[in-house]
């Protein structure tokens, strides 16, 4: 599952990400964030940084700074 979770990250980097403006207010970016993570802790951990660190990604929050623990 954790290869499958890099895939589509991948895909999300290589094919969608180019299409749109630069909008994270992180660094590194969410996707950056995401691979690491997932690679570092495996689909469940991993999977659940990502998801908060996106939750985070918005108006609401100054950015910044933030790597993988």
């Amino acid at each position: 599952m954790k290869y499958v979770l890099i895939g589509l990250i991948r895909f999300y980097q290589l094919v969608i990400s180019p299409l749109t403006p630069p909008s994270c207010r992180f660094e590194p970016t969410c996707s950056h964030y995401s691979l690491e993570a997932v690679k570092k802790y495996g689909f469940f951990k991993g999977g659940w940084l990502s998801v908060r660190r996106i939750g985070r990604c918005g108006p609401w929050h100054k950015g910044g700074y933030d790597p993988v623990p």
